[in-house]
């Protein structure tokens, strides 16, 4: 019944548990299990908002490092560092 994985172990345990005790008390109901955690459903609007999100992330992130580096070495320049 259960996987190697614990995590899939337990709730196995607690549907085989709990279903035995429906049985027990003469009930027609039945727990289900399901390995997947969510319902995944596909969702254009939300790609779309996630990359735009990322991508104008990105190119804030690409505006800001160049001059990070200039700044770098124009204070070496200034300060006459060598590397060896």
């Amino acid at each position: 019944m259960c996987s190697p994985e614990p995590i899939n172990c337990f709730p196995m345990l607690v549907n085989i548990l709990s279903n035995s005790f429906l049985r027990l008390f003469n009930s027609s109901a039945r727990f289900r299990v399901w390995s997947e955690l969510f319902h995944v459903r596909e969702n254009a609007e939300l790609k779309n908002y996630i990359f735009f999100g990322l991508f104008t992330y990105l190119l804030v992130l690409a505006a800001g490092l160049p001059p990070l580096f200039a700044m770098s070495n124009v204070e070496d320049y200034k300060v006459r560092s060598t590397s060896c």
